[in-house]
Order: C-alpha cells, then sequence, then structure tokens
C-alpha cells in the first residue's frame, strides 16, 4: 500500500458535479467566471443537481419549491432559545438544527430518488432560515419570517435585518454564493459522501459535511481574516503586522490553497466586490488594507489569496456579523454537498480506505497481576 498523508492528488471517486483542472474551476463544464457574470444562485442550484442550466419555467418552480419550504418549524425556533447562547458558535447551532430537521421531516428515511430530492428542496430552502433565526434569537429579537417574493439572496439579508435590501447587496451576496456553491471533492463534500455512502439519511450527510466545514482549516477562514483586519486597524499598520507574522512562521489566513497553484480563480470576484462595497459604505480602507497585505505576502510567500481572503470584508461590508461568515459559507455549499449526496446514492459503494499500521508488531496478553 501507498500512504498518502490527507489524500492528496488522490482520486477517490468519478463525479459530474465540478471540476478543477490546470487551474480552472468549473460546475458541470460551466466556467466558474461565465457562471458568476451571469448565472443566479438559483441557477447554479438547479445546475448542480439536474447538471444542466434550467428553463424559465424550471427556474420558476425550483424558487416557487425554495419559497414553499423556506420557513422552520417551530420547534427548531424554540430549540435556538434554549441554547446557551453566549457560548455557542453559529456553525455549532446551524449542524444542531440540520440535525433537529430530520426528526420532523416524515420523509426523513425515505431512500428513493424522489424523497431524497424532495428533502434536498428542503434543506436548501431552510439554511437561510437556520442562521437568520439564530442570529436574531441570540440578540433577543423575533425571527423574521421568509417572503415568497424575493430571491434566494435577497431572503437571507431580509431575514437578517427586517430591511429589504438594495440591488449592490443581494448581487454581492447572490455572486458570493455562485462562488461558493461547490468546488470538487473538498474536506466537508467528501464527508458528506463517505456518511451516505454507508446509506444514512440525507440529514445525516449535511449535518456531517456542516461538522466537517466547522473547522477553521475549511470554513472559518474569512471569520479568521475579519479578526486580522480589526486586529491591524489602520492601513500604516499592515506592514509591521503582517512582516511580523511572517517573521515568526505563523499563518496568515485567506492566502493559499491545496489544489490551486497559481490562484484561487473565485477570488478576483470577491475582491472587485469587496473594492465596490466598502468603497459604498465609506470604509474603503477594509480593502485597502486587504490589498496591502495580499502585496505583501503574495510577494514574499509566492501565495496568492483564496476565495476566503476578500470575502471577509465584502460580507462586512454588508453589515453581516463576523460569527456569520461561515455559516453563509454553508449556505451556499449545501446545494454542492446535496448535488454529491445524491450522486452518491446513484451509483453507492460503501467508501472504506485502508491504513498503514504503525504500532508494536505482535504482542501477548499479560494478566493484569503480572504486568510491571
Amino acid at each position: 500500500m501507498t500512504v498518502t498523508r490527507g489524500l492528496e492528488g488522490v482520486v477517490a471517486t468519478t463525479s459530474s458535479i465540478s471540476s478543477i483542472i490546470d487551474d480552472t474551476l468549473t460546475y458541470v463544464g460551466y466556467d466558474i467566471d461565465n457562471l458568476a457574470d451571469n448565472a443566479s444562485f438559483e441557477e447554479v442550484i438547479y445546475l448542480l443537481w439536474h447538471r444542466k442550466l434550467p428553463t424559465a419555467p424550471e427556474l420558476a418552480e425550483l424558487k416557487k419549491q425554495l419559497a414553499e419550504n423556506a420557513a422552520l418549524p417551530q420547534e427548531v425556533i424554540e430549540h435556538f432559545k434554549m441554547y446557551p447562547i453566549e457560548k455557542v458558535h453559529p456553525m455549532a447551532a446551524l449542524r444542531s438544527a440540520v440535525s433537529l430537521l430530520g426528526l420532523y421531516d416524515e420523509e426523513a428515511d425515505l431512500m428513493d430518488p424522489e424523497s431524497n430530492y424532495q428533502k434536498a428542496v428542503r434543506l436548501q430552502a431552510k439554511m437561510p432560515a437556520i442562521i437568520t433565526t439564530f442570529a436574531r434569537v441570540r440578540k433577543g429579537l423575533e425571527p423574521i419570517a421568509p417572503r415568497t417574493d424575493l430571491s434566494f439572496a435577497a431572503n437571507f439579508l431580509y431575514m437578517l435585518t427586517g430591511n429589504e435590501p438594495d440591488k449592490i447587496a443581494i448581487d454581492a451576496l447572490d455572486k458570493a454564493l455562485v462562488l461558493h456553491a461547490d468546488h470538487e471533492l473538498n474536506a466537508s463534500t467528501f464527508t458528506a459522501r463517505v456518511c451516505v455512502a454507508t446509506l444514512s439519511d440525507v440529514y445525516s450527510g449535511v449535518t456531517a459535511a456542516i461538522g466537517a466545514l466547522k473547522g477553521p482549516l475549511h470554513g472559518g477562514a474569512n471569520e479568521a481574516v475579519m479578526k486580522m483586519l480589526k486586529e491591524i486597524g489602520t492601513i500604516e499598520n499592515v506592514e509591521p503586522y503582517v512582516r511580523e507574522k511572517l517573521a515568526n512562521k505563523e499563518k496568515i489566513m485567506g492566502f493559499g490553497h491545496r489544489v490551486y497553484r497559481s490562484g484561487d480563480p473565485r477570488a478576483k470576484h470577491l475582491r472587485a466586490m469587496s473594492k465596490k462595497l466598502t468603497e459604498l459604505t465609506g470604509e474603503p480602507h477594509w480593502f485597502e488594507m486587504s490589498e496591502k497585505i495580499e502585496e505583501i505576502v503574495t510577494g514574499e510567500k509566492k501565495l496568492p489569496p483564496n476565495v476566503d481572503f476578500y470575502s471577509a470584508s465584502m460580507y462586512h461590508s454588508l453589515g453581516i456579523d463576523h460569527d456569520l461568515f461561515t455559516p453563509i459559507f454553508a449556505v451556499s455549499r449545501v446545494s454542492g454537498w446535496l448535488a454529491h449526496i445524491l450522486e452518491q446514492y446513484d451509483n453507492n459503494r460503501l467508501i472504506r480506505p485502508r491504513a498503514e499500521y504503525t504500532g508494536p508488531g505482535m504482542q501477548t496478553y499479560v494478566p493484569i497481576e503480572q504486568r510491571g
């Protein structure tokens, strides 16, 4: 057996959902740049689940299904109110809420393709409400019910603040959702596929994926980037701060990627949106600081920024709490998780790798009274 730590470079399955070839990310053969500039998030959901872009009636039907299933069961809302709010990270709340939803879905354990597809619709639809409801409940505010006349991105911002968002905010979030929707066999997607390969249910697969995304080496980078920007404070402090980190060999979050070598193709879209939004909100220093950090880190370490780096200042400019950044990632990525879960069910084989044993050789049991 050949051991490959972290499974780097190991091809574990075939998939028709997304690909990363020569630093180009595609969803079902569509370049991410093409989709980011033209497609809505709802179109991308349909593309990932059906392997084709929707017609106008097909898109209208998906939007209708998402709108009709967006509200949370009251039991989940009441559950949030029992959390020790000051100690609970929103990712932990999201993980628990998705698992809880499975208890209130009468089809949770039905495994036929149509039942699984309908569960996918319900889960995708409810993700924004889970996050916005928790975000409001922890501040002592009442949850805001979703509206059927708003887009997926607009509804998220509306349920979070109670105010109808403007077009720039909607476009920014919609673009971010498109860019984060899928990314081949990343850690959380692989976790979801391993889980459902046992023929566990959709809710278990997504709960497992959220658990993987919760780790700072996968989904928490943009929250860490914003924390760093606030620590730096001003453009004048960027260079000494970053150079001290580099000298101490400390990791600077938001740079480099396991798969990409010449740069994350998604980063430039969020970079442009960060610049636009920080100027509109009268806080251009967040972008300017980020730009300066990029200049130093990429110049010194040859590490370009990844998708998380500029998403931090962009989400901040939308008035979103920093610890909600990773849950927003999940709102998008669940579309990819669900696509992979459905694909795994369609051509399933239990995922069971081996391990190279490095412990002691063959030993003989010694009765406890004879052990030294």
